[in-house]
């Protein structure tokens, strides 16, 4: 990565970068190189290594490199590498001190490194402060971060913005405790479940690194797992890092670790704990203080020391995915680290994701599974009922649910509380034709018509009211829910079953845990509490809903969120019952039935290599206006063997269009399209890397696109570049 002068913001004003690089070039060629740098102000230098490296905190694609600095005597002591500094940055503004103009504004930074001379010529800038003398960015964190932004084609900036959280002066003063000493090497525990299990604990403890995707069987038991891997890694010296998707199930990873290896050993890493004292969690894990991290999304990057394993909990949750830019993947950026460290790797969860079936498919990885038996005494019994049942059973009328459902419910309730998962909040969200089952359409843009509380229908994307609808397909004129809410579910549960109490976990309330005693708890897909003792039945309602999304993982994400609900069952040697109401014969559904989760995810990946989909080829999702995605895509230099697939139509950002409206409809005559990038194996970080190319010329010439390949904004119409989009269509 090149350096270049801090006065001058490395090219940001005057003449075109391009030239601005030849004439840069013929100067260092001519140049003899100085011992120390020239400064505007004179002031006395640092004897030793007067020249710092400095990463501005600017995320631009084309000021994603090394800025050199001066370094005077008064600061030579604290600026260290990876302590935060200021500098000034940029030629657009002046002030004038001791005679002399010092140009641009004050930017936060980190210092890289210290050198004894710089490549560039003229003079440069001297560093404006020391903000801390607290080194937060180590050689290992920065490199990590240098591949997250390659990858994904942002910047080096933005991923820092990502990895290193806010300084709080209160917090870096308190001193961290003294680290304790390794602990012993913990038993297998409930690991000998497994095939191979307690063989993987052996070698974690014993300074191994081994790779292994684990299909975790139904129950509570994994978070005490996961505690007993990390105590094994622990006892040999290293360190380790756990990322959950959720802070309810960081909370259980938590206990399990506090009794596995008591107090003090380890670090909780959430948002809830506040800035600050989050921000002291990870000091004490950066100063080696703590060897082992818990911890929800950020904690990817937790800057653990002598790392021997990385541990990733339910890879398949939106949550793991970060929303900004560059927009990496947790389980992406654990496998970076895996590699980079050569240190154990753990992917875990009831479910399996194509990408954790692809990692033992290439031999990366080794599969950690039960045997058939296993499962079978961990697993609930599971019964299916197909939709159409619904409308054909006459007492499935008083509370949408048909006999097998309804028997389900009664019996469980006599032993426990029973599960009943919807796949939408609110009550009523969508509506169909009670006749033929086509969707209610607003008249207008054809959106989707909800009932709103008052029982009257207004489009969901253009808010028109409806108040004279008849089915276009057969000219009916009644509707129906075509996806319950929960909240309308848990009223019709309640009248069915009067003297049951009821629960609803959701967006507005997620509850943590709830009594072992009869009762009715309706929760949306990921928010279910766990029960004391387990549920002794759970339903699984409207289950083509989620199955008939117009999305490549609309079936891996059903069978996740069916696990995941159906796992908090008891066993079906305890009389635990899931009734899923969903077409017996789809290939989700059977793999529910038969608990097999694994051969699932081999199919699909299977038929995702054969059509050439992710992950078994990698792709990248362009979008934005008409006139700026072409203007994009024909200049940017693509692989040889890439694939363009589009442009089509997509929904504006409610950002970019200032729609009042969630759903972002955009302003009358505006539009954005968007284009599918495709390149076969071998071939994404050439993609990744012309993609940034491209995004960085375009932003240097002051078209627009942001601050980062997935930004928006900047001088003209916004071009928005993600590597691996998660949905694709």
């Amino acid at each position: 990565m090149s350096s270049e002068n801090g006065q001058g913001g490395g090219g940001a004003g005057g003449a075109p970068p391009e030239q601005l690089a030849l004439i840069r070039e013929s100067v260092r060629e001519a140049r003899t190189p100085r011992a120390k740098p020239r400064t505007w102000r004179g002031a006395a230098l640092a004897e030793r290594l007067p020249v710092a490296r400095v990463l501005v905190d600017k995320g631009v694609l084309h000021l994603d490199r090394y800025f050199d600095y001066a370094v005077p005597a008064e600061l030579d002591a604290d600026a260290r590498p990876g302590v935060r500094v200021r500098v000034r940055f940029g030629a657009g503004r002046h002030r004038v001190r001791d005679g002399r103009r010092e140009g641009g504004g004050l930017i936060d930074g980190f210092l890289v490194e210290r050198l004894a001379e710089s490549d560039y010529s003229g003079p440069l800038a001297a560093l404006a402060q020391v903000v801390s003398p607290e080194p937060v960015l180590s050689e290992e964190l920065l490199r990590l971060a240098r591949a997250v932004a390659d990858r994904y084609a942002g910047s080096l900036a933005d991923v820092l913005q990502l990895a290193v959280p806010p300084r709080s002066a209160r917090a870096e003063k308190r001193p961290s405790p003294e680290p304790l000493p390794p602990p012993p090497v913990p038993d297998a525990g409930s690991w000998t479940r497994y095939e191979h299990g307690a063989a993987f604990v052996e070698s974690l403890a014993s300074g191994g690194s081994p790779r292994a995707v684990w299909n975790a069987l139904p129950g509570p038991g994994w978070s005490e797992e996961i505690a007993r891997a990390v105590a094994a890694t622990l006892a040999s010296g290293r360190g380790a890092l756990v990322v959950v998707p959720d802070g309810r199930a960081a909370a259980r990873v938590d206990a399990a670790l506090t009794g596995v290896l008591g107090e003090g050993r380890h670090a909780l890493l959430t948002a809830d704990a506040g800035p600050e004292k989050r921000y002291a969690q990870w000091l004490a894990v950066s100063r080696g203080s703590v060897r082992a991290v818990v911890g929800t999304r950020a904690a990817m990057f937790a800057p653990v020391r002598d790392l021997g394993l990385v541990a990733i909990w339910d890879d398949g949750d939106d949550s793991h995915s970060e929303q900004h830019a560059p927009q990496p993947h947790a389980r992406d950026v654990l496998l970076l680290r895996a590699a980079l460290d050569k240190c154990g790797f753990l992917l875990g969860g009831c479910s399996c994701t194509v990408e954790a079936a692809q990692l033992v498919a290439n031999g990366w990885a080794r599969p950690l599974v039960a045997g058939r038996e296993q499962v079978r005494r961990a697993a609930p019994l599971v019964r299916t009922v197909g939709d159409g049942d619904l409308a054909r059973d006459e007492a499935a009328r008083a509370a949408r649910l048909p006999t097998l459902a309804w028997q389900a419910v009664r019996d469980g309730l006599r032993h426990g509380p029973v599960l009943v998962q919807v796949p939408r909040r609110g009550y009523v969200p969508r509506m169909a034709c009670d006749r033929c089952r086509a969707p209610a359409r607003c008249r207008h843009c054809a959106g989707p018509l909800e009932a709103r509380d008052a029982g009257a229908l207004e489009c969901g994307w253009c808010g028109r009211a409806e108040s004279d609808w008849h089915c276009p397909e057969c000219g009916g004129f009644r509707l129906r829910a075509q996806v319950v809410g929960a909240r309308r579910t848990a009223e019709e549960l309640g009248r069915a079953f009067p003297a049951v109490p009821v629960r609803t976990s959701g967006r507005e309330q997620v509850l943590d845990t709830v009594p072992g005693t009869p009762a009715l708890v309706v929760s949306t897909p990921g928010a279910e509490p766990v029960a004391e003792g387990g549920y002794a039945a759970a339903l699984l309602l409207d289950g083509w809903a989620m199955l008939g999304r117009p999305d490549l993982r609309a079936g891996e994400d059903a069978l996740r969120r069916w696990i995941a609900a159906a796992a908090l069952v008891r066993p079906q040697g305890d009389s635990g019952t899931v009734v899923v109401v969903a077409e017996p014969t789809l290939r989700p559904v059977q793999a529910l039935v038969r608990w097999d989760p694994v051969g699932h995810a081999v199919r699909e990946l299977a038929e995702r290599a054969e059509l050439g989909f992710p992950p078994v080829s990698r792709m990248a999702a362009v979008a934005g206006p008409p006139e700026a995605l072409a203007e994009f895509l024909g200049t940017v230099e693509l692989p040889s063997d890439a694939e363009v697939l589009g442009p089509v139509p997509v929904p504006v950002p409610v950002a970019r269009a200032g729609a009042p409206r969630r759903t972002g409809a955009a302003p009358p005559g505006e539009h954005w399209e968007r284009a599918l990038v495709r390149v076969p194996p071998g071939s994404g970080a050439a993609l990744a890397a012309a993609l940034k190319s491209a995004q960085a010329a375009r932003m240097a010439r002051g078209s627009g696109g942001g601050g980062s390949a997935s930004g928006s904004g900047g001088g003209g119409e916004p071009v928005r570049v993600r590597i691996d989009p998660p949905d694709i269509g």
